[in-house]
C-alpha cells in the first residue's frame, strides 16, 4: 500500500526457513549494516536512519522478520531469537556479507545479541536500540495492548492511522510514520488489517518473557558474554508510556555497560517507538559506524 522509497530496493530472499523481504539502501559493494526490527515492527522503521546513513560507505540491509510485514509466515514453534538470528545470518550470506554491523531495535536488539552469540566472528559492530537487558515488567502492558490489535479489520487505511495517532505514542508524526503504517496494512474483506501475523508475534512475546524474567538467572544477561566487539546502546529517556516504565531501564543499561567493556550507552530524549527516527540517534549511529 506504499510506494517504493527513492534510493531503496526491495527484494525477497529465500532461506531454508522461508521467504524474507528485505530493503536495500546504498552501494551493493559497501560494508553491510543489517537492521533488525522489533517484536511486531516492519522494515520501514529504519527508513529514516538508512536514508541518512546509507551510501558509498555503508549498505543498509533491513529485514521483515518471518511472520511480519511482507515476509512469509512460518509454522508454530519456529520463532524465537535463535531462529530469527539464523535468518539474519542467512540474509548476510545472501547479500554477500561475510561480516557485517548489526542494528537491532527492541527485541531486534536481543536477536542482534544472539547473532553475536551464534557467530561472533561475523559481527563487527553492534548497535542495540532501547533493549539490552530485562525491561520493567509494567512496560509489557502497552506492548500486549499493541499486539492484541493485530488482526483487527479497519474500514480503511485512513481510519487505522487515525486511531494510531490518537494513541499518542508518536508525538511528532511525519511522512515516515505514514509510510510505516501504510506498508504494514493489507487489504482484506471489509477493509484493511495488519500484515504481521498475530500468532508469530505472540510466540515471540512469550519467548521474550521467558528470556527477560526467568529466575534465578535471566537468560538475556547470558548473551552479554558474547559481546566482545564494539557496541553502542541507545536508551530512550522517556517511558514507553507515562507510568509504564522503560523497555531499557537505567539500571539495566548501567549493568550492561559494566559487564561489557566494549559498550557505550547514549541516552536519547525519545520514547521506545520514536528513538530510531530521532536525529540524535542517527548522529550517534553514524559516528559509531564511521569509527569502524
Amino acid at each position: 500500500m506504499t510506494e517504493q522509497p527513492v534510493g531503496s530496493q526491495d527484494r525477497d530472499i529465500q532461506l531454508a526457513s522461508g521467504r524474507l523481504r528485505v530493503r536495500l539502501w546504498g552501494a551493493a559493494d559497501a560494508p553491510a549494516v543489517v537492521c533488525v526490527p522489533g517484536l511486531s515492527a516492519n522494515l520501514c522503521g529504519f527508513d529514516r536512519l538508512a536514508e541518512r546513513l546509507a551510501g558509498d560507505t555503508a549498505q543498509f540491509v533491513v529485514a521483515d522478520l518471518r511472520g511480519r510485514g511482507r515476509s512469509e509466515v512460518s509454522g508454530a514453534g519456529t520463532y524465537g531469537w535463535r531462529s530469527h538470528a539464523r535468518d539474519v545470518l542467512g540474509i548476510a550470506d545472501a547479500v554477500g556479507a561475510p561480516s557485517f554491523a548489526i542494528i537491532g531495535q527492541s527485541s531486534g536488539a536481543a536477536i542482534a545479541m544472539t547473532c553475536a552469540q551464534l557467530d561472533p566472528s561475523r559481527v563487527e559492530r553492534l548497535v542495540l536500540v532501547d533493549l539490552a537487558g530485562s525491561p520493567d515488567e509494567r512496560s509489557v502492558v502497552p506492548v500486549v495492548a499493541s499486539v492484541s490489535r493485530l488482526g483487527t479489520v479497519y474500514p480503511s487505511a485512513q481510519a487505522a492511522i487515525a486511531l494510531i495517532k490518537q494513541a499518542g505514542l508518536i508525538p511528532q508524526w511525519d511522512e515516515y510514520w505514514d509510510r510505516y503504517f501504510l506498508y504494514e496494512l493489507r487489504e482484506v474483506s471489509g477493509g484493511v488489517t495488519s500484515s504481521s501475523d498475530r500468532g508469530a508475534v505472540l510466540e515471540d512475546l512469550g519467548y521474550g518473557a521467558a528470556m527477560y524474567w526467568s529466575e534465578p538467572e535471566r537468560p538475556i544477561h547470558a548473551l552479554w558474554h558474547a559481546i566482545t566487539m564494539p557496541a553502542l546502546v541507545l536508551r530512550a529517556r522517556q517511558e514507553i508510556m507515562p507510568g509504564f516504565g522503560s523497555i531499557l531501564p537505567a539500571a539495566e543499561a548501567a549493568r550492561f555497560a559494566a559487564a561489557v567493556p566494549s559498550a557505550r550507552v547514549v541516552e536519547i530524549d525519545a520514547n521506545h517507538y520514536t528513538i530510531t527516527t530521532h536525529d540524535d540517534s542517527i548522529a550517534a549511529v553514524g559516528a559509531f559506524l564511521d569509527a569502524g
